[in-house]
């Protein structure tokens, strides 16, 4: 069972989350890209939407700000119908799209200034807000710069910052680090994480690495359905493992093992036809340099190490997985 269908809602979820959507559908002509959609934001969560390309992230991000009308369900955005009222949820939603369209012509002040009375802003409001996102996004040296002129991570700043220009309590990005270099993404990542807690952020990626950087919680969604919700905050409180191979007496190397701070269990497994003994190491997940503290363990006692492997489970395994089995359920 996947995890959409499982999902129950509490009766007060409709109300109180940031974000809510139930059973929603989007069919193109005889194509079905999402398939009874259901799930929950609640205020100040940071969630991503992790899928393949054509797994319905970006048709479900459209429906949320209002510029796709689904086939039916429910999505509602801080109290607002995205069906009946898609004018009203543009306004106090910040959007940024995969490929923004940015006006080359328009100068980066011009811009955001438009974009702001765009979402109902008077001329001096926009001018104070344009201020304001422009300090937060170190864009302020080029607000009289033509747009076209700017490089990809400038550009990227821009359209952040026009999301954010009319302060906005649900931000929704898609494929937000797409085409940056490594110092750009640090920053959309550090701004997104400064968020948490403030602002409801929806972002959908297919980059695993940067979305567990990013995100509290994770939806897995692939062909239009819910796979899984994977927690990421949890992940400090589950525990690691790591596999060791050891040539030395068990009893002396399992008690080696023991010793080292942050190890939780050893549990000793079999003993190869080398000679070596196989351990299970239980440690904390939070400890650091656990691995080259077990490695030291043994071979300052002179044994001699010949596999340490750290078999933690993560969220590319976890994804994965969750390929892997739907794959091997379908006909």
């Amino acid at each position: 069972m996947d995890a959409q269908s499982a999902h129950r809602f509490n009766p007060s979820e409709r109300t109180s989350s940031a974000i809510f959507v139930e059973n929603l559908t989007k069919w193109y002509g005889p194509r079905q890209a999402l398939k009874g959609l259901s799930f929950s934001i609640a205020p100040g969560e940071v969630v991503g939407l992790l899928g393949p390309n054509g797994s319905g992230k970006t048709t479900t991000l459209r429906i949320l700000t209002g510029y796709l009308r689904p086939s039916s369900g429910t999505a509602l955005v801080g109290g607002i119908d995205a069906i009946e009222d898609p004018a009203g949820l543009r306004a106090q939603i910040g959007y940024v799209p995969e490929d923004i369209p940015l006006y080359n012509n328009m100068r980066v002040g011009e811009f955001l200034s438009f974009m702001a009375q765009l979402k109902g802003l008077t001329a001096a409001a926009a001018a104070r807000a344009v201020d304001d996102v422009a300090q937060r996004l170190d864009v302020s040296r080029v607000l009289r710069v033509l747009i076209g002129k700017l490089s990809r991570g400038y550009r990227q700043r821009v359209a952040v910052a026009q999301a954010l220009v009319s302060d906005p309590r649900v931000l929704v990005m898609d494929e937000p680090t797409n085409g940056l270099d490594p110092q750009q993404i640090i920053s959309t990542r550090e701004l997104v994480r400064s968020f948490a807690g403030v602002k409801t952020v929806l972002i959908a990626t297919h980059i695993l690495a940067e979305m567990q950087k990013m995100a509290d919680r994770v939806m897995i969604l692939l062909d239009g359905r819910l796979l899984a919700t994977h927690v990421l905050a949890e992940q400090n409180d589950l525990p690691r493992h790591v596999r060791m191979r050891v040539a030395g007496s068990p009893e002396q190397v399992r008690e080696a093992l023991a010793r080292v701070d942050g190890v939780r269990a050893v549990q000793y497994q079999a003993d190869g036809i080398d000679g070596c003994a196989s351990f299970m190491v239980e440690g904390e997940r939070s400890a650091e340099s656990l691995t080259a503290r077990l490695a030291s363990a043994v071979t300052s006692r002179g044994f001699a190490l010949m596999e340490l492997t750290d078999v933690s489970s993560d969220l590319e395994e976890v994804f994965l997985g969750l390929l892997r089995s739907r794959n091997e359920a379908s006909p």
